[in-house]
């Protein structure tokens, strides 16, 4: 089912961009986990429209409804749906998109396949679909912190050659929400804030890395060999829409050290087993060690833009499109919660698969 994701911490979610309403039906939460439309709520309001010149000014409050699956404030450990009502669409935006395919887009692949498609916002393609995300990753947010402790947090690394210079261990939430770029390194935030608003003024969008980091992860999370726990954070990062590349630990930087060099030394720590360095990022043989679990995702420049481009129509014809409607000029901002969201919901599926395993 590909609008399935997870195995025993399993979600669906539905909806178009333009249609009545987006949202996640969550399967597989244990009961009495204590959970409201205010936590998950929190969650929404980082990742909904219209939070700052940098993000699309679709006007969209993204207020969530739980309508199954809780009673009393506390889950049955049956399916939660939760709701969002979509308010400002604008299908006439995209008009001109109903013959015409956006170049780097889904519009032309989505076509191809089905036979039909939604052009009004791009449907299902469009990132909208990543509010049923970050809803139920609230959930999992709440059912790691209080089984572990566990934190999650992410926040923009790099936006085009602009890099933040930060260390994952110490970064702190107030840090990342300190702006608009959500870079809690301050001087490069607000150098990725200029770069960002020019491409806006100009109609163009840019790309950058979402880094994110997991602590407090106890040891034994992941299933060899297919069912790594980076094998699944890599699935759930790469079905992000507009992620184009992950990488884990020392990802590609590794391939300039020697074994001597990368490999993470071994201690004893108040009689725990350490590393003393994390160029694994948290993960050995595609199970947790204890380590901070530390990501980075990609992200293309926003395909929707406003410069005109060649393109083709859906009759086959050679034409120049310019497209409309209310686009992200850099999609990293409001991507932030969604990675949160993606590596909660891995996180929380493997620790219930290794409880009902390993006990």
């Amino acid at each position: 089912m590909p609008n399935t994701f997870g195995h025993l911490f399993r979600i669906t979610t539905f909806g178009e961009s333009h249609g009545g309403a987006v949202g996640v039906v969550l399967d597989g939460c244990p009961p009495r986990l204590e959970i409201s439309e205010p936590e998950v709520q929190r969650d929404l309001d980082r990742r909904k429209p219209g939070q700052s010149l940098l993000t699309t000014q679709r006007q969209e409050e993204d207020r969530v409804t739980i309508l199954s699956g809780t009673f009393e404030g506390r889950t049955l450990g049956t399916p939660i749906l939760m709701l969002v009502q979509n308010k400002d669409a604008r299908p006439g935006d995209y008009a001109e998109m109903k013959e015409k395919f956006r170049p780097s887009h889904a519009d032309f692949t989505y076509q191809a396949k089905y036979g039909i498609r939604n052009w009004q916002g791009g449907g299902r393609a469009s990132a909208r679909e990543t509010v049923g995300r970050v809803a139920a990753g609230a959930v999992a947010r709440k059912l790691l912190r209080e089984a572990f402790g566990v934190e999650v947090l992410a926040y923009v690394k790099q936006v085009q050659d602009l890099v933040a210079q930060l260390e994952p261990s110490s970064v702190t939430p107030e840090q990342i929400e300190a702006n608009a770029v959500r870079c809690p390194d301050t001087a490069a935030a607000a150098a990725m804030f200029d770069r960002i608003d020019r491409a806006r003024r100009e109609g163009d969008s840019l790309g950058g890395v979402v880094e994110a980091v997991a602590r407090n992860v106890p040891v034994g999370l992941g299933d060899p060999v297919f069912d790594k726990l980076e094998a699944d954070l890599a699935k759930a990062m790469m079905s992000l829409p507009a992620s184009k590349g992950f990488e884990i630990g020392s990802g590609f930087g590794g391939v300039l050290l020697r074994g001597s060099e990368h490999n993470d030394p071994m201690t004893v720590e108040a009689g725990r087993v350490r590393s003393r360095s994390n160029r694994s990022g948290g993960v050995q043989g595609g199970i947790s060690n204890g380590e901070p679990i530390v990501v980075r995702v990609a992200f293309k420049p926003t395909a929707t833009i406003a410069h005109e481009q060649d393109t083709v129509d859906e009759s086959g014809h050679e034409v120049k499109l310019a497209a409309k409607g209310r686009h992200d000029p850099c999609v990293l901002p409001r991507a932030v919660p969604v990675v949160e969201a993606m590596m909660l919901l891995v996180l929380a599926d493997h620790w219930l698969r290794q409880r009902g395993q390993c006990g």
